[in-house]
């Protein structure tokens, strides 16, 4: 099979196409790489999409998708295989800064590949001057070692998937689940005081680290500055605009059993994604090769 570089030459001369010779150049690659009857390369896909804009681009962003997870398919041979988050300590080797992918058991891709599919993706150090390193980040969503909880109020991820298992599961007395910033507005909020709010929400809380310890991940490191403009911001909402855009998420759906079918943010249910931010914004296909430059880097834990 062509692998994640061939194809993303293929997507650098795709929109220059027409002015080559498209059945032999194409008919040449498609034999180098030993496809199969059906060929979906990119200038495949263009040539016998609808002649539409919109037949163009569902066929361009059908590969993409193929590109982007043929790279994490690399990034998992380079850091050596996935990770779950709670096997993971901050006493191993990760890179200062990052971009992470979570997967989880159960949901794959269907026509797009046969992979898991990428359900949460989320970086870090995207204020200025920012010190949050890739494991602080990790950690927040991982929750708290010596009670199993943690804190959602702190990790959007969190949040959203206790969200979800309360309206699934039908938990009550969690009012306070998701309400302000901070611990103790909360509290005030709701007559309690912080640790009868909290002992309310630890189990909870429990169920969330139980829920995202358990899912597998992967991450690239990105060791750029930190800041808006940063690559692992490039990297973070152009994948998320790609698995969310429109026709991806009719691609590679989320199961009927996925348990973000219950969050109330429309973005999470209708992405397939426990993302909010991002969500629908469109995308740069440019991201792949940055994408692909810092696997490139990514060392071993």
């Amino acid at each position: 099979m062509l692998n994640s570089s061939d194809w993303l030459r293929m997507l650098n001369t795709s929109n220059s196409s027409q002015e080559r010779d498209i059945g032999n150049s194409c008919s040449c690659i498609c034999r180098r790489a030993a496809l199969a009857q059906t060929c979906r390369c990119v200038v495949c896909a263009l040539e016998s999409s609808s002649h539409g804009s919109q037949g163009r681009l569902a066929a361009t962003m059908f590969d993409e998708l193929r590109v982007f997870y043929e790279l994490l398919d690399e990034l998992e041979r380079r850091v050596g295989g996935k990770r779950l988050l709670r096997d993971c300590s901050g006493r191993m080797n990760w890179p200062e800064r990052g971009v992470y992918f979570f997967f989880e058991n159960g949901e794959r891709q269907s026509a797009s590949g046969d992979r898991p599919r990428v359900v949460r993706i989320g970086t870090h150090a995207l204020k200025t001057a920012s010190k949050t390193t890739i494991w602080k980040r990790l950690s927040q969503h991982k929750g708290t070692g010596r009670t199993g909880g943690g804190n959602h109020r702190g990790s959007i991820f969190r949040l959203l998937v206790g969200e979800a298992l309360m309206r699934r599961d039908e938990w009550d007395g969690l009012e306070t689940w998701g309400v302000k910033g901070d611990a103790g507005a909360a509290a005030e909020q709701h007559g309690l005081s912080r640790s009868d709010m909290r002992s309310r929400e630890l189990p909870m809380e429990i169920a969330v680290s139980d829920f995202i310890g358990a899912m597998p991940f992967l991450w690239v490191a990105v060791n750029d500055e930190a800041g808006p403009t940063s690559d692992r911001g490039v990297i973070e909402r152009n994948a998320i605009g790609l698995l969310s855009a429109p026709g991806s998420n009719n691609a590679d759906p989320s199961s009927e059993a996925w348990l973000g079918r219950h969050s109330s943010r429309e973005r999470v249910v209708r992405s397939g994604m426990w993302n909010n931010n991002h969500v629908g914004d469109g995308y740069d296909p440019g991201f792949l090769q940055t994408l692909e430059r810092h696997i490139a880097s990514t060392p071993r834990l």
